[in-house]
C-alpha cells in the first residue's frame, strides 16, 4: 500500500533538511507530507526547495499556527484524498527515529494500526528528565485506567494508521488538539473495534529547537480523558 508520512512543522528549519533524507534513506518506499503552519523561520520555503531534489516530498501550507491535532487531521485528509493506504504520524525533530519507522510499518501489516511505543519490550526514552518521565508514564497509566483499554503508550505521537481506521473513526468528531489528540485517536479506533499493536521505539529528546510541550497541553489531556470516557 502507498504510505505517507505526515510531518507537522512550526519553526523547524534546523531539522527539516536533515529529517527528510534520513526518513527516505531508511524507508525509500514512503512519501512525506510536511504540514507547515506558516512557520516564521521559513520552514515552508526550505521544503519547497527540497522538493526539487526529493520528488517523494510534498508540502501542505496552512495560514497560521492552529495546533498539532488540526495539522495532523489536515494531513490525514490530504493523504486519503491522494490515495494513500497507510498514513504515519512522525515528528520533525528526530525524537522519532527513522530506523524505527521500518519496524512500525512491518508490525502494521497484519493489524489496523500500529503505535510506536516507549513502554513495551525494546522501547525506551533517552535524555529525559524525571518530571517529563512522570508526566508521560503517568499520563499513559491515567488514560488506561479511565478508558479501559490495555494500551501502554497512549500519549506517543509516532503512529501508523491504515486509511480504513481514519475513515472509520470520523475525523470530524475528533475534538482534542494538543497532548490528548493522540489519546483520542487511539481510543476512538479501539472503541470502533479496530485492532492495533505496539511497536517498540527509542524516543530521543529533540536535537535542536524548542519543545512544543506546555502546561496548558498537559491540563487539556487531564480533563479530556474524562470527556472521552463519558461522551
Amino acid at each position: 500500500m502507498k504510505t505517507l508520512v505526515v510531518v507537522p512543522t512550526y519553526n523547524e528549519k534546523e531539522n527539516i533538511p536533515a529529517i527528510v533524507p534520513a526518513i527516505l534513506a531508511k524507508n525509500p518506499e514512503v512519501e512525506i507530507l510536511v504540514v507547515d503552519d506558516n512557520s516564521p523561520d521559513g520552514t515552508g520555503g526550505i521544503v519547497k526547495e527540497m522538493q526539487k531534489t526529493y520528488p517523494q516530498l510534498h508540502l501542505l501550507s496552512r495560514p497560521g499556527k492552529q495546533g498539532l491535532g488540526k495539522a495532523y487531521i489536515a494531513g490525514f485528509r490530504w493523504g486519503m484524498d491522494h490515495g494513500y493506504g497507510v498514513i504515519v504520524e512522525m515528528d520533525a525533530d528526530f525524537s522519532h527515529r527513522p530506523e524505527d519507522l521500518t519496524l512500525l510499518l512491518k508490525n502494521l501489516q497484519p493489524v489496523d494500526f500500529a503505535v510506536g511505543s516507549r513502554y513495551v519490550k525494546g522501547g525506551r526514552t533517552v535524555n529525559w528528565g524525571l518530571m517529563r518521565k512522570i508526566i508521560s508514564r503517568g499520563g499513559g497509566i491515567y488514560a488506561r485506567l479511565i478508558l479501559g483499554f490495555p494500551l501502554n503508550d497512549w500519549t506517543g505521537g509516532f503512529n501508523a494508521w491504515k486509511k480504513e481506521v481514519l475513515q472509520g473513526i470520523d475525523l470530524s468528531t475528533v475534538e482534542s488538539n494538543g497532548y490528548s489528540f493522540q489519546i483520542e485517536l487511539k481510543y476512538k479506533a479501539m472503541k470502533k473495534g479496530f485492532k492495533g499493536v505496539e511497536s517498540p521505539i527509542v524516543f530521543e529528546d529533540r536535537r535542536v529547537g524548542q519543545s512544543k510541550m506546555s502546561l496548558k497541553i498537559v491540563i487539556e489531556a487531564f480533563y479530556r480523558v474524562w470527556l472521552m470516557r463519558f461522551k
